[in-house]
């Protein structure tokens, strides 16, 4: 079953962004990654995957870059 999981994410920029994406894209069950840096949200469409694992695979870039991340409320 395919599931839509939405991030709160600190980003400030593409640059940002694009370690998201980056860092996502590579987790397995992930089929697209969509971020929005002036609404602060990333969607994941996975397959498999807990929303909780999606913001440890993050939770290395947030600690160096500063940024937080949460699941949307």
């Amino acid at each position: 079953m395919t599931d839509t999981t939405i991030l709160d994410v600190g980003m400030t920029c593409e640059g940002c962004a694009g370690a998201v994406k980056r860092i996502l894209g590579k987790v397995e069950g992930v089929s697209s990654v969509e971020t929005n840096v002036d609404e602060k949200k990333v969607t994941v469409v996975s397959e498999g995957i807990e929303k909780e694992e999606l913001v440890k695979k993050l939770s290395k870039w947030s600690e160096a870059s500063g940024k937080y991340v949460k699941l949307a409320a």
